[in-house]
């Protein structure tokens, strides 16, 4: 139905930055809420960030000031620009997105498949 797919992961060192794209495709009537979620070894999924269609988001905070979320409607995308990354960043990274699915009019959840962030020296 809905393919939700991930890029932009990878290994940095303390203090640098990475940026996460995740970009909607598939049966799409409308895209609401896109966010990031994230998690660590041994840890629950949480919420790093969230965005609305209208542009007003959410932010955990220990990544407020640090990590900012955007989204482009047009292309169905949602972008995570990281920077000051701390080892505690580290996990894996999953977009999630609540899609209006053309074909059934009804609205879900979809998840990426994850992308992982190292941050390490």
């Amino acid at each position: 139905q809905v393919q939700l797919v991930e890029s932009g992961g990878g290994l940095v060192e303390p203090g640098g930055s990475l940026r996460l794209d995740c970009a909607a495709a598939g049966d799409i009537l409308v895209v609401h809420t896109m966010g990031w979620y994230r998690q660590a070894p041994g840890k629950q999924r949480e919420l790093v960030a969230e965005i609305t269609r209208s542009g007003s988001t959410n932010y955990e905070d220990s990544v407020k000031g640090r990590f900012t979320i955007s989204r482009d409607n047009a292309k169905n995308t949602v972008s995570l620009q990281m920077n000051s990354l701390k080892p505690e960043d580290t996990a894996v990274y999953y977009c999630r997105a609540v899609v209006g699915v053309k074909s059934t009019y009804t609205s879900r959840e979809f998840w990426g498949q994850g992308t992982l962030v190292t941050i390490s020296s």
